[in-house]
């Protein structure tokens, strides 16, 4: 019987099998990668957390970890200072690799980014409407942090979820906080960090500020507006790297 298409586009993002695991990790590590969620240089977080972020096991990941170093993707330094480094943001295996993550659940995602647009747009617009003093503070504060984390890649994606999440924390109801957290991860492929560009991160940083200024001044529809605008930012990347593979490239033309 043909699989639904509902049920081959889940096959990205639902927990991964052990027999596949590791090669599907290492193709999302990829396709992280070539989003600029984690740039050039970058130490990747931890085996553990990562292996909670992504809901393998830590041999799973260690396993994809050294897939991605055969391949010159990432440097794995030992001792004290030690970790996992990204060392290319593209090679010659990519075209493939991100196929592979992408293109199995690509209309589904498709459908999981109108669906977050939809819901941050309403978040924005009763967080305009309910935030206290305390929340604004909150966002405030993300909100410089995010500017404040400069080229540093994991403190600005952390500040970037903390604002949206107290953003989402001013609705006051616990399962509008829950359900952005869950779109987020699943737009992330899991890594809960949106792709970043310097261009992005520039745009983001206006869009941030506009996007506070909304919500406290009590303006919902700006802040709406504001917000599907900011999240066009991880859609557009995300589309304009699926255009990028979706033709494949012959082997020898590599």
């Amino acid at each position: 019987m043909k699989a639904s298409a509902e049920d081959s586009s889940m096959v990205a993002l639902r927990p991964l099998i052990a027999e596949t695991a590791a090669a599907r990790i290492a193709d999302r590590f990829v396709t992280a990668i070539a989003l600029g969620q984690f740039a050039i240089g970058q130490k990747l977080p931890s085996i553990q957390e990562l292996s909670r972020l992504l809901e393998v096991s830590p041999t799973t990941v260690r396993e994809a970890l050294s897939r991605l170093a055969v391949l010159g993707y990432v440097t794995i330094l030992r001792g004290r200072h030690g970790g996992t480094f990204v060392a290319t943001q593209w090679g010659p295996a990519s075209d493939s690799m991100v196929r592979r993550a992408l293109e199995p659940g690509w209309n589904q995602l498709e459908v999981t980014l109108d669906f977050r647009s939809l819901v941050e747009q309403q978040i924005a617009r009763t967080a305009a409407l309910r935030h206290t003093a305390d929340d604004a503070k909150l966002i405030v504060q993300a909100v410089r942090s995010y500017e404040a984390a400069g080229i540093d890649r994991a403190s600005s994606a952390l500040a970037d979820l903390e604002l949206h999440q107290s953003i989402a924390a001013a609705t006051h109801n616990s399962q509008v906080v829950d359900l952005s957290l869950r779109i987020r991860r699943d737009v992330s492929l899991g890594f809960q960090s949106e792709p970043s560009t310097p261009r992005v991160r520039a745009r983001a940083i206006d869009q941030h500020a506009a996007l506070a200024q909304a919500i406290l001044a009590r303006r919902g529809d700006e802040a709406a507006q504001i917000a599907a605008e900011h999240f066009a930012l991880t859609a557009d990347s995300l589309r304009e790297l699926h255009t990028r593979i979706e033709t494949p490239t012959p082997e020898g033309a590599r």
